[in-house]
């Protein structure tokens, strides 16, 4: 025989052997069970072994992948609490309604999902009876995200419970009349019940690990106990292919979010087919969470299995359960017994001898039905032991089948994803399949009936006492308002009187007032910073030792700059939240602290900043989750514009950012030139978000980094600010001011524009002898948003005049909009001014380059403001237009 030593792997040689007689023997035993029992028994016997060593609590790598059976044996299931029988016809309700609700709205050609909610059913029901906890117990209960999918089946238990109306039920996807439900998890649709959107699929599990995360943060800060709250995160085997499903396993291992736990419905089947056609995609999760660090509890198989199992001698069923791919096993669902005996039990001689001992009944079950996630004990097992186990979070792979339940025609089919209704004769079918006592005569006319037991039915009475004891109903959404106490003045007062002769960035200006806003006594504790990796490029290293970043763990470590004064300090309750690399990381840490005033009835007040261009192109999909859960806060676009930052290229060349917020209805968009703006811009959103009438708004600033003076704020220019627009500085106020005769034009600026827009200025003025007005447009899109108000005001009979029409009342010159932004976004506006209207910006892609580069790239700079202002003049008449070519050459154009 071969010295098995002699096998090991070379990295294993480093390690010193202090006894390689031992080391010998154990190979030795190995290699003679593989001889004398089989290379099979040999591998039974080593992971056993793995398995009992961690168990144990032994320092070894972990086994990614268990047998193809239930985590939890039947004999260790714990005793069902509940009233199975009762339970089971609450469940038949739910899966009812949920499917006539649909059917019934099938007419109006709305659509819906069935076969979701049908799989998934008890991994729902066995939830709220016995473990969700509801907003009316002490603390914040827990947080529900619901499969975007399965939504009918809730809709269908609050109707149970009545919370949703019959003539809800037939609102469903119809919201424009009023007293609608949406498709889908929304909470600004449906803000009672929903508190978390998790459609767009992949988002609600990043979202419920930050919300996992969050909850400690809360906690270990000392701002609400939040020990009794758990998030549970409903997915689909499907939903985990979205990259965002799996992006922060290792945060939450990492962080032993032992508050957290996912529970995937493995039907085997995504919209179109299988998600794993010629793979298991229950063993691929399962090596995935395991190797991120996360507990993993598998429910595949129900009772029926039993039996199986227990004839299974040799290992041969498990081992053909975890060989044949998803696809295969969901054809067995759908075929006959002779087809299951042939091909899955004919594969192998000891199954044929097998199957031999089982009844065709038997197998039919085991094959057609019996699944984990089907079964409230074994259900009932799973999440019990998820909530005990400490240190780590858990994921539950439930084995399901899809369509479960609604018949033959749904179950296990690969279209049953866009199968929206049953037929008169298959509900009939599936009300004898549940027990329900609907009667024949209760479908009239075809239609199909809702079904309600009662409002005092036993099972209403059974419901609504299990929901008492656990806190009341669910999900639910509950606010209780807390105005938050206006900051003291003197936060703001610094950029109110401007820089003096020193010069700073608005994005240090910026940094600089929510440092002050964080000592406030009041709110300060409240401010939540969040930013990816980026602090130091912000300025914001100063907040390190002061306000400290957060880690549960704290600091183990001494840092390597522990000697300096801004050195890089960890602490549990620290205020920062700064993230890795990971934008969607920090935007999920910034919902779940917009959101906390409704969540855990604490209102936050996060700013996330980032790098411009790593915003909206990037999460911009995470800030409509944002809008529709109703978050507060401060979104921040650093280092902003096309031409602020182009030594870093195309890459980091952001010039579209304003464009796609503008499409968001509830971001505030600004774009301020100057410090004081900035102040004036928190301070109102403070306002608005946390005063005494809140509204679900957010705010979204950009900010850039080229040093300038900072001026004082001008009198009477703090309406102008918010609205969007107001004149900064009229020709009239130059030294070298034009004659009362000159040609005029209004050059409108946002942002760092405004700086090459008062040089230009200065050049008209000089060397044209054009009287120029410089505006602060601090955003074009509230003055877009305050114009189609008045457009719709009209539509009413109301004459209502927009603010930008307003503001540049009775001028009559043209006016040139310029920003470091593609046209497009000063061009929100040029159908309410009716003045002469041009723009320039920045189209087309960036480059790596000077500022001034760049600008003259672009032909957004000083010289190229003026060449445009003097072409407009030129059309009109008012300067030659030899004017154009001369200023050309003049300034090297």
């Amino acid at each position: 025989m071969s010295d098995p030593v002699g096998k090991l792997p070379s990295e294993l040689d480093q390690l010193p052997d202090r006894d390689t007689e031992e080391t010998a023997e154990w190979a030795a035993s190995l290699d003679a069970v593989a001889k004398a029992a089989g290379t099979r028994r040999a591998e039974y016997l080593l992971r056993r072994t793995l398995q009992h060593a961690e168990a144990a609590g032994l320092a070894l790598p972990k086994l990614l992948e268990t047998d193809y059976v239930n985590t939890i044996p039947t004999s260790a299931e714990p005793e069902f609490p509940g009233d199975m029988e009762m339970e089971a016809k609450i469940t038949a309700w739910n899966r009812w309604n949920a499917a006539a609700m649909v059917t019934r709205g099938s007419k109006y050609g709305v659509g819906g999902h069935i076969a979701t909610f049908a799989s998934a059913a008890w991994l729902y029901e066995t939830g709220f009876q016995h473990f969700f906890r509801g907003k009316e117990a002490d603390g914040s209960g827990d947080q529900l995200y619901i499969q975007g999918h399965a939504s009918p089946g809730i809709y269908a238990r609050a109707f149970l419970d009545g919370r949703i109306s019959e003539q809800q039920l037939d609102n469903f996807r119809q919201e424009s009349g009023g007293n609608g439900l949406p498709s889908y998890p929304h909470p600004r649709r449906l803000p009672w019940l929903w508190e978390f959107p998790t459609v767009s699929m992949g988002l609600g599990p990043l979202s419920a690990i930050y919300q996992a995360r969050f909850n400690r943060y809360l906690q270990n800060r000392n701002i609400k106990d939040t020990a009794n709250s758990h998030v549970w995160a409903f997915l689909g085997d499907g939903e985990m292919d979205e990259p965002e499903s799996t992006a922060a396993l290792a945060l939450a291992s990492r962080e032993q979010l032992d508050n957290l736990t996912f529970v995937i419905n493995c039907n085997l089947q995504r919209l179109d087919g299988p998600v794993r056609a010629n793979f298991r995609v229950v063993q691929e999760l399962e090596a995935q969470f395991r190797g991120a660090g996360w507990n993993v509890i598998k429910s595949l198989w129900g009772s029926a299995w039993d039996e199986l199992f227990q004839l299974d001698t040799t290992g041969a069923l498990v081992r053909r359960l975890r060989e044949g791919p998803d696809a295969q096993f969901q054809t067995y669902a759908t075929r006959d017994v002779a087809y299951i005996r042939q091909h899955f039990f004919g594969a192998d001689a000891e199954l044929v001898q097998l199957a031999g001992v089982l009844s065709d009944a038997k197998i039919a079950e085991c094959f057609h039905s019996s699944r984990g996630g089907h079964e409230p004990r074994k259900v009932y097992a799973a999440y019990k032991a998820a909530l005990e186990h400490k240190g780590a979070p858990t994921v539950i792979l439930a084995q399901t089948v899809k369509g479960y339940t609604l018949g033959a025609g749904f179950e296990s089919k690969n279209a049953n994803h866009q199968m929206k209704k049953l037929t008169i004769d298959e509900f009939k079918d599936m009300r004898d399949l549940l027990g329900l006592p609907i009667p024949d005569s209760a479908f009239a006319d075809g239609v199909v009936p809702y079904g309600h037991p009662g409002a005092d039915s036993p099972e209403v009475r059974y419901l609504n006492e299990r929901r008492a004891a656990l806190g009341g109903p669910a999900p639910a959404r509950k606010v209780h308002h807390v105005a938050l106490p206006a900051p003291a003045e003197r936060s703001f007062a610094p950029l109110i009187k401007g820089s003096g002769k020193q010069e700073m960035a608005t994005t240090m200006a910026f940094v600089r007032l929510v440092k002050d806003l964080m000592r406030d006594k009041e709110t300060g504790k409240r401010w939540v910073p969040i930013v990816p990796d980026e602090a130091r490029t912000f300025g914001m290293e100063s907040l390190f030792p002061s306000a400290g970043i957060y880690s549960p763990l704290g600091q183990t470590y001494e840092p390597v700059d522990r000697d300096q004064l801004m050195y890089y300090k960890e602490a549990k309750d620290g205020q920062i939240l700064n993230e890795g690399i990971t934008e969607a990381g920090a935007m999920a840490d910034f919902i779940a602290a917009c959101t906390s005033y409704a969540t855990h009835g604490e209102p936050m007040i996060p700013f996330y900043i980032f790098y411009s261009m790593f915003g909206w192109q990037r999460t911009a999909d995470q800030m409509w989750q944002l809008a529709d859960q109703l978050g507060k806060g401060f979104i921040v676009g650093a280092t902003a514009g096309r031409t602020t930052l182009t030594g870093e290229g195309l890459q980091h060349a952001d010039g579209h950012s304003h464009l796609i917020a503008s499409t968001n209805p509830a971001s505030l968009n600004y774009d301020p030139a100057f410090a004081y703006e900035i102040a004036v811009i928190v301070k109102d959103g403070l306002r608005r978000m946390y005063g005494e009438k809140p509204e679900d708004v957010f705010y979204y600033l950009t900010v850039y980094n080229e040093p300038k003076v900072q001026p004082a704020m001008p009198e009477g220019v703090e309406e102008g600010i918010l609205k969007g627009l107001y004149r900064f500085n009229e020709a009239s106020s130059l030294e070298s001011a034009p004659a009362a005769d000159a040609p005029k034009i209004q050059l409108m600026a946002s942002g760092t524009a405004i700086h090459w827009a008062l040089e230009a200025q200065q050049l008209l003025a000089a060397d044209w002898n054009v009287a120029a007005d410089v505006w602060s447009a601090t955003s074009w899109g509230e003055l877009r948003r305050d114009a189609l108000e008045c457009d719709e005001a009209l539509l009413r009979g109301e004459v209502r005049t927009p603010y930008v029409t307003r503001a540049l009342e009775g001028v009559t010159s043209p006016v040139l909009a310029v920003s470091d932004w593609m046209r497009q976004v000063p061009d929100q506006i040029s159908q309410w001014v009716e003045q002469d209207w041009t723009s320039l910006g920045t189209d087309g892609f960036g480059l790596s380059d000077t500022r001034e580069g760049a600008r003259r790239h672009f032909g957004v700079d000083a010289q190229s403001i003026v060449v445009a202002a003097l072409a407009q003049l030129a059309r009109r008449g008012e300067v030659p237009a030899s004017a154009i070519k001369e200023a050309r050459e003049r300034y090297g154009l």
